[in-house]
């Protein structure tokens, strides 16, 4: 019986104008707190629908060098800066060629990072000129960074000097 008189109790509460003063006033005063208009600064590109709805979805060609392979050379990479970061600090020597093997690790690692997070967030078929324009930019970024680690190993102390010269600081 409660729950019937309860769904009649709040009809007439909720037609009551003293209700509906107050939810006006709440509204006014909800939109006065927000300071400006909802704007969308990316719009969502283009919806398309490629073939029907039955067409079966298309399988890319296979490729050892984009797959496993590919897989294996970045888990690789990632296990090998683990020894060539700490190698020079617990042998206690600084040797050139170990920090520029250490640079060139790093970078590679990076590249390939940043190089899966474009491919896995920039689709190829959706944005084909944005994806281009990303991975152009990171190979600039990478020709930068590298040119710029070697000037820094040639001409001044080098990565693991710098390293050991901060954390003794």
């Amino acid at each position: 019986m409660a729950s019937i008189a309860r769904s009649s109790l709040l009809r007439q509460a909720a037609s009551a104008p003293k209700f509906q003063q107050s939810v006006i006033a709440n509204a006014a005063r909800a939109a006065a707190f927000h300071t400006t208009a909802r704007r969308d600064l990316l719009p969502p590109p283009p919806q398309v629908v490629k073939g029907t709805v039955n067409d079966a979805a298309p399988i890319p060609p296979t490729s050892p060098s984009h797959g496993s392979y590919h897989w294996t050379f970045d888990r690789l990479v990632a296990a090998s800066l683990i020894p060539l970061a700490i190698t020079p600090f617990a042998a206690g020597s600084l040797n050139p060629t170990l920090d520029a093997l250490l640079c060139a690790t790093i970078l590679i690692h990076s590249h390939t990072g940043f190089q899966n997070i474009i491919i896995d967030y920039v689709p190829q078929y959706r944005t084909p000129r944005s994806r281009k324009a990303f991975i152009w930019g990171l190979n600039a970024a990478t020709v930068v960074v590298g040119l710029a680690l070697y000037e820094f190993e040639t001409t001044d102390v080098g990565i693991t000097e710098t390293i050991k010269r901060v954390w003794t600081a």
